[in-house]
C-alpha cells in the first residue's frame, strides 16, 4: 500500500514471514487434516504447532484453543455458547456499553430470547467501575463480557480486577481481546479469564481466521454441527493457511513485543501532544495513560471527521473516524457518546492507529497535515463562526 497507513485497529498487512509460512499450505501441503495418510497428517501437525503458539502467548495450553472463522464468530461462541449452556443457573449477562458490535449485537440477540443483559456505563476515559459491576452481579448472573482494550479509544480495562470479582462470585468472565492479543500482555490465568476471542489478522496475520480460549473446564457446547473438527466443537474443514498464518503472526508478535511497545508509544504520545499542541479546540479521547500503544484518538470541535478523512486520504494518509465495522453508519460513535461526548463532537473524531510499519516520518507527516485541514474545515463551518463571534 502506498501512502503512509494509520488504521492498524482496522486491519494490518500480512508479514512476509507469515505469507512465506503460509502458501505451502495452499499448493504442495494441501491435505485435509483429518485424512490419516502422511501428507494430511504433517498438516495436523502444523495446526497442533499454531495451537500451541496461541497457547503460549496467553499463558494458556494448547487443549483450550479453539480456532474459528474471525473474532467475531468467537465473541458470539463464547456469549451465545455460555447462555446454552448455564441458561438453567440464570439469565442474566454483564456487558459493558462500549464493546464492539460483536458483542453487543449477539447481546441483543439473545434479550430477545429470554436472557436479561445489564449494559455498564464507563467514566469519560471509557473505563468501567469496579464498584459498579460487582453491584451489577445478581444470584442469576452468568457471564460477565468486559472488551480488553476499546478498538475506536484504546483504553484498556482493569482486566485482573474484573477476572477477580467474576471469579469470587462464580461467574464466568469473557473478554473481546481482538485488539489487545499480540500488542499488549495477557495471562489468561493471573487475569482470571475465563473465555478470551481473538483475531489474525490484527496482528499482522491473515483475515479469516481467529480462535477462542476457552478454561479447562468451562462447558461450552459446539457452534457449528457436521463433523469431528476442534474437539467436536466446530465442524468444518479446518483453514490450514489461515491457522498457520495466525500462530506464525502471534509467535512473532510475542517475541517481539517488549521493543515494539515502547517503539509504538513512544510515536503515539509524540501524535497526541503533536495535535493537541498544534489545534485547539481538541480533545484526546481514551484514558491517557492505560491505552493501547498505538491508538491515536482525537476530536475536533465544529468539524465532520469523515470531511477530515477525505482530505488526508488525498493527501495519501489513510486513518479513520471510528470502527472500520461501523464505518459507513451516520449515527455517531456509540464509543464516544458513552464517555460523555456530545453528538456534534463525537462527529468530528479522528482514530489513527499506528503499526509496524509506522516511523517518525509518518508521524511528523500526519502532524503537518492534519492543522491545516482543521483550519480549512472550520473556515467553512458555521458552527465555528458563530463560536468565534460569541466567546
Amino acid at each position: 500500500m502506498s501512502g503512509i497507513y494509520l488504521d492498524n485497529a482496522a486491519t494490518t498487512p500480512v508479514r512476509r514471514e507469515v505469507l512465506d509460512a503460509m502458501l505451502p499450505y495452499f499448493t504442495q501441503e494441501y491435505g485435509n487434516p483429518s485424512s490419516i495418510y502422511k501428507p494430511a497428517r504433517s498438516n495436523k501437525a502444523a495446526i497442533d504447532e499454531a495451537r500451541e503458539a496461541v497457547a503460549a502467548s496467553l499463558g494458556a495450553t494448547p487443549g483450550e484453543i479453539y480456532f474459528t472463522g474471525s473474532g467475531t464468530e468467537a465473541d458470539n461462541w463464547a456469549i451465545k455458547g455460555t447462555a446454552e449452556a448455564y441458561a438453567a443457573k440464570g439469565r442474566h449477562i454483564i456487558a459493558c456499553a462500549i464493546e464492539h458490535h460483536a458483542v453487543l449485537h449477539t447481546c441483543e440477540y439473545l434479550s430477545k430470547h429470554g436472557f436479561e443483559i445489564t449494559y455498564l456505563p464507563v467514566d469519560e476515559h471509557g473505563c468501567i467501575r469496579l464498584r459498579e459491576l460487582e453491584a451489577a452481579i445478581r444470584p442469576d448472573t452468568i457471564l460477565i463480557s468486559v472488551m480488553f482494550a476499546n478498538n475506536e479509544i484504546g483504553t484498556i480495562q482493569p482486566i485482573a480486577e474484573i477476572g477477580r470479582i467474576a471469579r469470587a462470585h462464580g461467574v464466568l468472565f469473557h473478554t473481546d481481546a481482538v485488539q489487545a492479543v499480540g500488542h499488549t500482555p495477557i495471562d489468561v490465568n493471573e487475569m482470571r479469564i475465563d473465555l478470551l476471542s481473538l483475531s489474525a489478522h490484527k496482528l499482522y496475520g491473515p483475515k479469516g481466521v481467529g480462535a477462542l480460549y476457552v478454561r479447562k473446564g468451562v462447558k461450552l457446547p459446539p457452534f457449528i454441527h457436521g463433523g469431528a473438527q476442534e474437539k467436536n466443537r466446530r465442524a468444518g474443514t479446518e483453514n490450514v493457511p489461515g491457522i498457520v498464518g495466525l500462530g506464525k503472526a502471534i509467535a512473532l508478535c510475542q517475541a517481539e513485543m517488549a521493543a515494539e511497545v515502547t517503539r509504538l508509544s513512544a510515536l503515539r504520545d509524540k501524535l497526541i501532544q503533536g495535535v493537541l499542541a498544534r489545534v485547539p479546540y481538541a480533545r484526546l479521547n481514551g484514558h491517557p495513560n492505560k491505552r493501547l500503544p498505538g491508538n491515536v484518538n482525537i476530536s475536533f470541535a465544529f468539524i465532520e471527521g469523515e470531511s477530515v478523512l477525505l482530505m488526508l486520504d488525498m493527501k495519501g494518509i489513510c486513518a479513520s473516524s471510528g470502527s472500520a465495522c461501523t464505518s459507513g453508519a451516520l449515527d455517531p460513535s456509540h464509543v464516544l457518546l458513552a464517555i460523555g461526548l456530545p453528538h456534534e463532537q463525537a462527529h468530528g473524531s479522528l482514530r489513527m492507529t499506528l503499526g509496524l510499519s509506522n516511523t517518525e516520518a509518518d508521524v511528523d507527516a500526519a502532524l503537518d497535515a492534519i492543522p491545516p485541514i482543521v483550519a480549512r474545515l472550520r473556515e467553512m463551518s458555521p458552527l465555528y463562526e458563530d463560536f468565534m463571534k460569541n466567546r
